[in-house]
């Protein structure tokens, strides 16, 4: 009896104890980051980027099944921002996870997709760290705006990559290194919808092979960029758009704004029915990407790995449509221009959860390396977001201890050109400045050159130890012995093409007199009754005849009948064979068709331009080519292969070409021009500048070499600037002007539905000097931008009482505050590394743990504003 209840008691404590541990693991408290059959396989990561969505202009609206899946399927982080407004720059930004500053891509033109870039930095983005670690990486869409498509981008296994900027038809694709030229078929060509098949379709094959490899994918849309072209489904929707209609709208024009705003005035009507028909356009574009989200969702569910898969979804950069007059564009500091949207859905990520923290594009890649598994490189700005999505969740009720979230709640906003003239030189100086003189003579003394006592050809100063054991620079004094053997030594230099031989031989016409012979000659012209020389006619005129003596007799000759016989021009008549050259000759002198003899071969027929191996130009502009490739659809088809690969490459050749000689452009050594009468005097002064350059104390040499540097880039802009005038003034571009970055619509812009049948206009969206750096901050209690711009402009704008930055209250804000936000801007953009980029609200304690910007040898950064 004992027996049977002492096994029912323990039944009971078995079931009791299982059912709890059941509960336990699945309670969502400790559920893992994987299901607990999937354990031993790291989870799939997509990436989906969309092309200048804005949140601002309420693209999102109209994506229901977006939303759906992201928004309540997963996080939405409503302060992600961009650092910089424009794609290339940004993009590059996602995959470095850097700064512009950083990784040196300016424009959508400088340095995008360059040599530099395929060198430096490409090698070490998240694509590179996550193929080295097993994941199967792969590559759709939109890559950066100069990628020309001749390599493969290193860290990608599959590569489907849009040659050039966004396209919806008539592109070409680079398909793992071969180029692929699609066309204007819907079905078969539209680009969203391509490369949503393509994703779809090597997702599927590639767990068919590999079924426990992770995935990496990055599907990159051109939608809602333009050509804004949407499917023929979605032409008929939305055609009363209006979200773009902010309170910013047409406000115009902004005379306390940069000098842009300042110069843009209200929209005409045609501009304003403009940015209705782009906003409808736009919305029109991403219903195929919506579309494109709810197919791969389902893909993601049939297949079994929806649980086991991040779904990233965010953009490169915002968009304006008429804000502040601006027709339409990017590139501005606002926030229609920086904020983008933001989702992240996975496992552990908690459905419809809102993070108000401040995310980057920055951020992308450090939060893809940690959902894999990898730790953030040092040289990466920017931190992954998943210590966000660690919802707080009910736990013990007596820990009192638990640490708050520290996160970043500013960030720095960059574009345009870094300004190394200016500021490096001055840094540089002002550092060297701060030292006490000995220790700069102590710095001096350690090189080589100064080291040695006057032995080393040209030498000029020396160091030497004065009787206090102190380090003094003296200047070398060479006695004249050794003067009149260098003097010897350099009459009997050769005279080649070397590097020091920079003197002009002009002949006789440079030829000076000694200052004895000057002297004397002065004399001589003093002299009042010395014979003036004053010839009555001077012959400038070629002399017609020519009178020769031949056995006792002159013979007059004519040179200008002679001169007109030698010039006449030789016409060649047309002939193909003997028999009927006369009938041909006849022919030809009525119908007065003749050839000038220059360009014709022996035989006076012209020759035929051989273009390829099988395809020629015949005399009469014509091209002929071999019979086969008219007959052959195979043969023709490769032909044209051909052709296009020897295009490309001589594209690829001139580009590389215009590189080498604007470089020797750039480093043109002087020219001598001996007809100017002040050739010596010029040569005299610039040697005099070598010799005083010789003679300046080392402090100041490098001070005259920065001089000249910034004399010499000014002097090339300025070259630059007038080209482009000409080239303009050529072109006859009337909507170009001088600084703006203009565009001309017209009605042949858009190739689908709806159409634009208006007319043509002009409108600017931006300019050169456009160049600033920002300051935004969100946290509880400050929600603000502060710009400095290129020109010396500052903007400041509150966004709790101003939310779409209408006034500029910068005149408000006091002169100390200024300074600090100053000395933080200038903090941030010299900052390299998330330790140095994230700077720490403020009242934390300082340190460089997680992404902490203090640093002791840097000093005290500014932590916020009091009260």
């Amino acid at each position: 009896m004992k027996s049977s209840w002492f096994a029912l008691i323990l039944a009971v404590l078995s079931t009791e104890l299982l059912r709890s541990h059941c509960s336990t693991v699945k309670s969502p408290r400790f559920r893992g980051r994987v299901l607990q059959e999937r354990k031993n396989i790291r989870p799939n990561i997509i990436l989906v980027l969309t092309d200048d969505q804005d949140v601002e202009l309420g693209s999102l609206q109209v994506m229901n099944k977006t939303r759906r899946i992201m928004e309540n399927g997963g996080a939405t982080f409503i302060n992600a921002f961009v650092t910089t407004p424009m794609c290339c720059p940004s993009r590059s930004s996602m995959l470095t996870g850097k700064y512009v500053h950083n990784h040196n891509i300016y424009t959508n033109n400088e340095n995008c997709s360059s040599p530099s870039w395929q060198a430096t930095h490409e090698p070490r983005t998240f694509a590179v760290y996550l193929n080295n670690t097993g994941y199967r990486t792969a590559f759709f869409g939109k890559y950066l705006n100069e990628y020309n498509g001749s390599y493969i981008p290193p860290g990608w296994r599959e590569w489907v990559g849009l040659v050039k900027n966004s396209r919806f038809y008539n592109y070409t694709i680079s398909r793992n290194g071969n180029k692929e030229k699609h066309g204007f078929d819907y079905a078969k060509d539209y680009f969203t919808d391509l490369i949503t098949n393509e994703s779809i379709n090597y997702f599927r094959m590639s767990k068919r092979i590999y079924p426990h490899r992770p995935i990496m994918m990055v599907i990159s849309h051109a939608a809602p960029h333009g050509p804004e072209d949407s499917a023929p489904q979605f032409s008929e929707l939305y055609p009363n758009a209006s979200q773009h209609i902010t309170p910013s709208y047409n406000y115009a024009p902004n005379m306390d704004k940069h000098w842009i705003m300042q110069y843009t005035g209200p929209m005409l009507p045609i501009h304003m029915e403009f940015t209705n028909v782009l906003q409808r356009k736009r919305l029109q574009t991403l219903m195929s990407v919506d579309d494109s989200m709810e197919r791969l969702y389902q893909m993601l569910a049939e297949m079994g790995e929806l649980e086991n898969t991040y779904i990233i979804y965010t953009a490169d950069h915002g968009y304006h449509i008429g804000q502040f007059g601006l027709v339409k564009g990017k590139s501005m500091p606002y926030d229609f221009d920086i904020r983008v949207p933001f989702f992240i859905r996975g496992p552990s990520v908690e459905p419809g959860s809102v993070v108000p923290q401040i995310v980057l594009n920055i951020d992308l890649a450090p939060t893809i390396l940690d959902i894999a598994g990898l730790d953030t490189p040092p040289d990466m700005d920017g931190k992954s977001v998943l210590k966000l999505l660690d919802l707080e969740r009910p736990g013990n009720r007596f820990r009192t201890n638990k640490k708050t979230k520290i996160w970043r709640d500013t960030f720095l906003v960059e574009r345009g050109k870094f300004l190394r003239k200016k500021e490096e030189p001055n840094k540089n100086t002002q550092q060297s400045n701060q030292l006490p003189k000995y220790e700069r003579v102590k710095e001096l003394c350690q090189q080589a050159k100064y080291q040695t006592a006057c032995e080393q050809p040209g030498q000029k100063w020396q160091c030497m130890e004065d009787a206090s054991g102190k380090l003094r620079i003296h200047k070398c004094k060479v006695s004249s012995d050794i003067l009149a053997i260098r003097k010897r030594t350099r009459s009997i230099h050769s005279r080649g093409y070397n590097s020091k031989d920079k003197d002009c031989n002009c002949g006789d016409s440079d030829y000076r007199n000694s200052r004895t012979q000057r002297k004397n000659q002065r004399q001589f012209l003093r002299n009042p009754n010395a014979q003036k020389y004053k010839p009555r006619f001077v012959h400038t005129r070629q002399t017609r005849s020519l009178s020769v003596e031949f056995e006792g007799e002159i013979y007059d000759i004519n040179l200008e009948e002679e001169e007109l016989q030698v010039l006449r021009t030789k016409s060649i008549t047309k002939r193909h064979n003997a028999e009927n050259e006369g009938e041909a000759e006849e022919t030809d002198g009525a119908a007065g068709d003749s050839m000038i003899a220059d360009g014709a071969d022996a035989t006076g027929q012209p020759s035929s331009v051989r273009v390829t191996h099988k395809c020629f130009i015949l005399p009469n502009d014509t091209i002929h080519c071999e019979r086969e490739l008219y007959q052959s659809a195979r043969a023709w088809k490769d032909h044209k292969a051909y052709i296009d690969k020897e295009i490309e490459a001589l594209q690829d050749k001139i580009k590389n070409l215009r590189e080498v000689r604007g470089h020797l452009k750039r480093r043109k050594p002087d020219e001598c021009d001996c007809s100017k009468q002040s050739y010596y005097n010029k040569e005299k002064g610039v040697k005099a500048q070598e010799k005083l350059k010789s003679h300046l104390h080392p402090f100041k040499e490098a001070a005259q070499e920065v001089d000249g540097k910034l004399q010499l880039f000014k002097e090339n802009r300025r070259r630059k600037k007038e080209r482009k005038g000409k080239r303009r003034q050529k072109k006859g571009d009337e909507c170009s002007l001088p600084g703006l970055t203009c565009f001309t619509h017209d009605n042949n812009h858009w190739q689908t539905a709806p159409f634009w049948n208006l007319g043509s206009f002009c409108a600017c969206t931006s300019s050169n000097n456009n160049t600033y750096w920002c300051l935004r901050t969100v946290n509880d209690t400050h929600n603000f931008l502060f710009c400095e711009f290129a020109t010396g402009f500052l903007e400041y704008f509150d966004m709790n009482t101003d939310p779409y930055q209408l006034t500029n209250t910068v005149h408000t804000v006091e002169r100390g505050i200024l300074n600090q936000l100053h000395i933080q801007l200038m903090e941030l953009r010299s900052c390299q590394g998330y330790k140095q980029c994230n700077p720490r609200p403020k009242g934390l304690e300082t340190g460089n743990k997680d992404g902490g910007s203090y640093d002791p040898h840097r000093g005290q950064l500014w932590d916020g504003w009091e009260g």
